[in-house]
């Protein structure tokens, strides 16, 4: 045995999997990578994709790939169910002891989970990637500065860049909080919910490529003002809900040395 199969042998089984749409172009390769990387972390892994109703080749793409890799498994949704849709069926789908995700659009290096690991110690629940340099159109970097400074300050978020796709997690931490956005909102969410179930997290850099296939689904005026409209609204649930229950609780209780009727 290989000291690389020794390693291997002792380290945690590991979930990948890849939320997909449209993604035709780049769903293949990020799934040859995960499959030619993984032997060297674990014994146990499994590949997932989430196809969220992809309307291109990438259903019957992905059902080919699945008859030759016996580690490939793939859920399909009928219909698009959204970003935090897709998230929230990998995360339920995932069976190993850790979880990693990253998009389907080939904009970071699944080669870069090495990175991840090691950090994933017995005081850590979740690694975290944040992005070296984002590698997008002007507007689009903008406005992801713009969304990580509001996420950071108006939620209290524990890390620099909610915004990038590259995540390992505790599987039983992940499946222990409920997620129900629908929307790209739903790392915002999550993220809040693991800090409130007082989850410890680690940060490393990673790099981020420009996207070579198909074009983002999300910045359309109406992707944009719902993931506003959606943003705000968790706000106001999550945050702004949870401080004003916190002060009537305050009310009500009786002054030190006094009692009730």
């Amino acid at each position: 045995m290989t000291d690389t199969q020794k390693k291997a042998s002792g380290a945690p089984s590991l979930s990948v999997f890849f939320p997909a749409y449209n993604d035709e172009g780049s769903i293949a390769r990020l799934i040859h990578e995960a499959l030619a990387l993984l032997p060297r972390l674990t014994n146990d892994y499994e590949v997932i994709v989430i196809n969220d109703g992809s309307s291109d080749g990438t259903a019957a793409l992905l059902d080919e790939l699945a008859r030759r890799q016996p580690r490939l498994r793939i859920v399909h949704h009928p219909r698009n169910r959204g970003y935090g849709g897709a998230l929230r069926s990998g995360f339920e789908h995932a069976a190993k002891d850790l979880v990693f995700y990253t998009d389907g659009d080939g904009q970071y290096d699944v080669g870069e989970l090495v990175k991840l690991i090691p950090l994933m110690t017995e005081e850590v629940d979740v690694v975290n990637g944040y992005k070296i340099k984002r590698s997008d159109a002007r507007r689009r970097i903008v406005l992801g500065a713009v969304y990580k400074f509001t996420a950071r300050c108006l939620f209290g978020l524990p890390i620099r860049d909610v915004d990038c796709d590259f995540r390992l997690m505790r599987r039983k931490v992940i499946q222990g909080i409920e997620l129900t956005s629908t929307s790209g909102v739903v790392c915002t969410e999550m993220i809040y919910k693991l800090r409130a179930a007082e989850c410890r997290f680690a940060e490393t850099p990673v790099h981020h490529y420009p996207r070579l296939h198909g074009q983002s689904q999300f910045f359309t005026l109406r992707r944009v003002a719902r993931t506003g409209y959606d943003f705000f609204r968790l706000w106001l649930k999550l945050v702004v809900a949870q401080r004003l229950n916190f002060v009537a609780i305050w009310k009500r209780k009786p002054l030190a040395g006094t009692t009730s009727a």
